[in-house]
């Protein structure tokens, strides 16, 4: 089955929910509303990652994280950040998950990462470094670009003593692949390919983001039909995670999905 990755930005700029979850009240409840939901990790971020976003500097990233792991516990939680003071912080709370939008480029924080239990996301960033960027990319060369990022990064973390048994590969979506939209398509479409070459598990978040709106011709407030499609086509393309908003919708429409398939298999 496949697992859900439950979004919750204590931020004040995410492009979809910035504001709503920022204090660490309503962070908690909404993190316990998404378990309840169904959500099988919480992907807790504290600074936005958008093109648009502003800097947070790690010391008031972990301020605001610090208060919801102390309340919600580490077992369920991934902490999203690319920050590696933030990083090292989360290792010490004994994270279950660390997701980084870069792809964890820095060699100074691998002993740390090696000497936890932490899965890690691992995730693919045209920009290669920082929050994305609008980066115009060829979706025909895409996967040169991928598999050339996940060669370097996969072989690093692995002769750093990280078992590839901890890592999830995230080939990203949206401006994280590049402005136009048929770029993000081409990987959903070939994902079979990233899973066949890397025999890892592999994440995909496609909620509600700018290439979803614009084939949809929908703002932010109507993207979730649209996110919902994308998401169970992902699944079946092999996807062993979706990072989600609405956790809710998703997990109905995979038991769902699961449901018609084990018919078709009798």
């Amino acid at each position: 089955m496949t697992g859900i990755f439950a979004i919750l930005n204590a931020t004040e700029d995410s492009f979809s929910d910035g504001g709503k979850y920022l204090t660490p009240d309503a962070a908690i409840w909404r993190a316990h509303q998404l378990l309840n939901d169904g959500a099988d990790v919480i992907d807790l971020g504290a600074a936005a990652s958008n093109p648009d976003a502003i800097h947070v500097p790690a010391k008031e990233e972990i301020a605001r994280l610090a208060p919801i792991v102390a309340a919600m516990g580490a077992e369920h939680i991934s902490i999203d950040s690319f920050a590696p003071e933030t990083q090292a912080w989360a290792l010490a709370q004994n994270v279950a998950w660390l997701n980084d939008i870069q792809g964890f480029p820095e060699p100074a924080l691998y002993k740390d990462i090696a000497r936890s239990e932490a899965r890690l996301v691992v995730m693919h960033n045209v920009a290669l470094r920082g929050q994305a960027q609008r980066i115009d990319t060829d979706p025909a060369t895409i996967f040169d670009r991928l598999f050339a990022f996940f060669d370097d990064r996969l072989a690093a973390l692995e002769r750093a003593g990280i078992a590839r048994t901890r890592i999830v590969v995230d080939p990203g979506m949206g401006f994280f692949l590049g402005t136009d939209p048929e770029v993000s398509l081409t990987v959903l479409r070939r994902l079979d390919e990233l899973k066949a070459r890397y025999r890892l598990p592999v994440l995909v978040s496609v909620s509600r983001k700018s290439f979803i709106r614009k084939l949809a011709n929908v703002g932010v407030a109507d993207a979730g039909p649209a996110t919902l499609a994308a998401e169970l086509y992902a699944a079946a393309k092999g996807a062993d995670w979706l990072r989600t908003h609405d956790v809710a919708a998703l997990k109905r429409a995979l038991a769902v999905w699961a449901a018609l398939n084990e018919g078709r298999k009798a």
